[in-house]
C-alpha cells in the first residue's frame, strides 16, 4: 500500500504495525511484524529521520532500577506515528511531481520518435523476431493502451501464453479501456476457452464472431498495431510487425471496423439464469446452450464445446422453447432477448 510512496515492504510492515498502537519500542514491533529487533530499530531510526515517526527519547522516560542493584537501566526508546495527513502528504506530492515529469518526458520522446520515424518509410514498420520479443511488444501494446484496443483472435497462441493475455485484458478493462474483439469462430475450441471468453464479456469486453479472419492483430489507441508474420519467414521462430501511424495502420483499423460491423455478437447468460429449474426460469446450463446457438454454432458444435451429447443439447433447447411458449428457434431467440435471458 505504501510502496508507491517510497516505503519498502519491511518499512511498511513496521509502519502499519505502529499504526494500531499509541507507541511502541523496536522489540514490540519486532514481535508484531515478524522482523528482527535490530532491523526494526534501524527502520524506526530511518522513519524518524524522514519525519514519519517521532521518537520518545530515553531521557523523557523514568529510568527503571536494575534488579541486580547496579545503575538504573534506561528502558528502550518508544516511537509514535506522526499524523499520516502531515507526514505522508509531502511523499504523495513528490510522487505526483515525479509522475508528471515522467509523463512530460514520455510525450516529448514519443513526439520526437514520430517526427524522426516519419522521415523514412522504414519508420512505419518495425519487425520483431523471437518469442520473448514478440510477447514483450504484444503486452506493451495491450498494457499501454489508454483509450481503445481492437483485436482479431485467430487460432492458438504462439508467443504469448493465454494466461498472460487474460491478465493484460483484465488490466485494460479495469482501466476503462474500450476493448473490442472479433474472434474467428474456430478460436472458441473447447469448453474452457468458451468459459474464459464469456467471463471476459461479462467483465466488459465486447466480442463478436466471424466465420473467418485474414490475420491476427491488435491495435492500441489507433496509434500502433501488431500483426504476426508467417513463422516460415523467420526460420520457424515467432515474428511480427509493429505498424506505426501511416496509411497501413489506417487500413488495418478500417479492416477491423468492417469485420466488427459484419460480426455476430457473443451472447452471455443473463441474471435470469438459475442453477435449478424454477417455474418459468431457465437453468444456467440451458442458457449456456442457447448462447452458443445464437452465436451461430450448430447443435453438434455446441455439444462439443460444452462436453455434452447432441441429444442433451436438443433436450435443453426443447425445454427452453416450452418455457418460452414458442414453436421455433427464431422465436426462442426473440423471446430470450425480450425477457433478458441473454
Amino acid at each position: 500500500m505504501l510502496q508507491a510512496l517510497g516505503l519498502g515492504p519491511a518499512e511498511e510492515a513496521v509502519y502499519t504495525a505502529l499504526l494500531v498502537r499509541p507507541s511502541a519500542s523496536a522489540r514490540d514491533l519486532a514481535l508484531q511484524s515478524g522482523l528482527g529487533e535490530a532491523a526494526c530499530d534501524r527502520i524506526l531510526l530511518d522513519l524518524a529521520a524522514r519525519g514519519l515517526v517521532v521518537a520518545v527519547t530515553r531521557e523523557a522516560v523514568t529510568a527503571a532500577p536494575d534488579p541486580a542493584g547496579g545503575k538504573d537501566v534506561l528502558p528502550p526508546s518508544r516511537y509514535r506515528l506522526t499524523p499520516p495527513s502531515v507526514a505522508l502528504a509531502p511523499l504523495l506530492a513528490e510522487q505526483r511531481n515525479a509522475l508528471h515529469l515522467a509523463e512530460t518526458a514520455f510525450s516529448k520522446l514519443t513526439e520526437q520518435y514520430r517526427t524522426t520515424a516519419a522521415r523514412t518509410a522504414g519508420g512505419v514498420v518495425e519487425v520483431v523476431v523471437g518469442v520473448e520479443q514478440v510477447a514483450h511488444r504484444f503486452l506493451q501494446l495491450q498494457r499501454g493502451a489508454q483509450r481503445e484496443l481492437l483485436v482479431f483472435l485467430v487460432g492458438a497462441p504462439t508467443a504469448v501464453p493465454r494466461a498472460d493475455t487474460d491478465t493484460s485484458e483484465s488490466s485494460a478493462l479495469e482501466r476503462g479501456v474500450d476493448f473490442r474483439v472479433v474472434a474467428d469462430k474456430d478460436y472458441l475450441a473447447g469448453h474452457e476457452i468458451v468459459q474464459d471468453v464469456r467471463e471476459a464479456v461479462a467483465a466488459g469486453l465486447a466480442l463478436r464472431l466471424a466465420d473467418s479472419l485474414p490475420l491476427k492483430m491488435v491495435v492500441s489507441d489507433r496509434e500502433r498495431a501488431m500483426v504476426p508474420l508467417d513463422m516460415t519467414e523467420s526460420g520457424g521462430e515467432p515474428s511480427a510487425i509493429v505498424v506505426h501511424p501511416s496509411g497501413l495502420l489506417t487500413a488495418l483499423v478500417h479492416l477491423f471496423e468492417r469485420e466488427w460491423a459484419q460480426g455476430r455478437p457473443m451472447f452471455t447468460t443473463g441474471a435470469g439464469a438459475s442453477e435449478e429449474p424454477a417455474g418459468d426460469q431457465p437453468t444456467a446450463e440451458e442458457l449456456e446452450v442457447l448462447a452458443l446457438l445464437l452465436t451461430g454454432f450448430s447443435d453438434r458444435r455446441a455439444a462439443s464445446e460444452l462436453g455434452l451429447s447432441i441429444r442433451t443439447v436438443e433436450r435443453r433447447v426443447r425445454h427452453l422453447m416450452d418455457l418460452a411458449g414458442v414453436d421455433s428457434r427464431l422465436q426462442l431467440g426473440w423471446h430470450a432477448s425480450r425477457v433478458g435471458w441473454l
